[in-house]
């Protein structure tokens, strides 16, 4: 059985067939999934999905896409929604510099290291997106030595994943792995030891090979296991077995 470790499923291309696709993902082999927030509105979606699938668990957060109108009082209901039970981590947070369009680098800063803080009083890990940031995501997790997460959709250096592994962090690999053009993340898995990584889809986007192009979901994440299987010299058993404990430690679930 496969651990999805981030998926979307409150985002809008599952509006026509949600409960479908979840209802079937037991079937598709996948044990459990996380389902992280983007903003208070899709946290608290996020959490009411994780409620009704016991499957499947949510984390809440501003995305830095997202969290232009964030503010410090906003982060309260962020802290209300983290202690109910099946919220494990606090995410998705970050830093994107990629889109010209996205909130100001200082804004989105401010943000992650306002939810970071919000982890180390609660306790909880974080789910970090790093998009062209990587410097700035680094001296920032580094300002947070009690807290431990993981990058997903892991798109630094190998150099960076060794850093991460140093520093008690986890590393988490989408369908990109699968990519031809997917050198550098495929070095970046080579580097980090099995126990450390993580998997995940990030449905429903960068769904992997033979499906890039179409809708993700978490029925596809044996594409990625596979690929990391292949990767790191193990039997596909051995990898779901190892990546399915890594993300119930992670996240805490029992």
């Amino acid at each position: 059985m496969l651990f999805d470790t981030h998926a979307h499923y409150d985002a809008e291309a599952f509006d026509q067939d949600r409960e479908a696709v979840l209802a079937g993902l037991r079937g598709r082999g996948v044990a459990m999934a996380v389902n992280p927030g983007c903003d208070p509105a899709s946290s608290r979606q996020a959490l009411a999905l994780a409620r009704r699938w016991d499957f499947l668990y949510a984390a809440v957060g501003w995305h830095p896409e997202n969290c232009g109108p964030y503010t410090p009082e906003s982060l309260e209901e962020l802290r209300r929604l983290a202690r109910e039970e099946k919220v494990v981590a606090i995410g998705e947070i970050g830093l994107d510099y990629y889109w010209e369009e996205n909130p100001p680098r200082e804004h989105q800063q401010r943000v992650f290291r306002d939810q970071l803080a919000l982890a180390r009083e609660l306790d909880l890990p974080v789910i970090v997106h790093d998009r062209e940031a990587h410097a700035d995501s680094l001296a920032i997790i580094r300002a947070f030595p009690q807290v431990r997460g993981v990058f997903h959709c892991f798109s630094g250096s190998a150099e960076m994943a060794r850093e991460l592994v140093k520093l008690g962090w986890m590393v988490s690999f989408t369908g990109v792995l699968t990519y031809k053009n997917a050198r550098r993340a495929v070095e970046a898995a080579q580097a980090v030891p099995l126990d450390r990584i993580m998997i995940e889809t990030d449905s429903p986007y960068m769904a992997p090979v033979p499906h890039r192009g179409k809708r993700n979901d978490s029925g596809y994440v044996r594409h990625v296991c596979e690929k990391l299987a292949e990767i790191k010299g193990v039997s596909f058993e051995t990898c779901a077995r190892i990546t399915l404990e890594n993300g119930k430690r992670f996240y805490g679930i029992p």
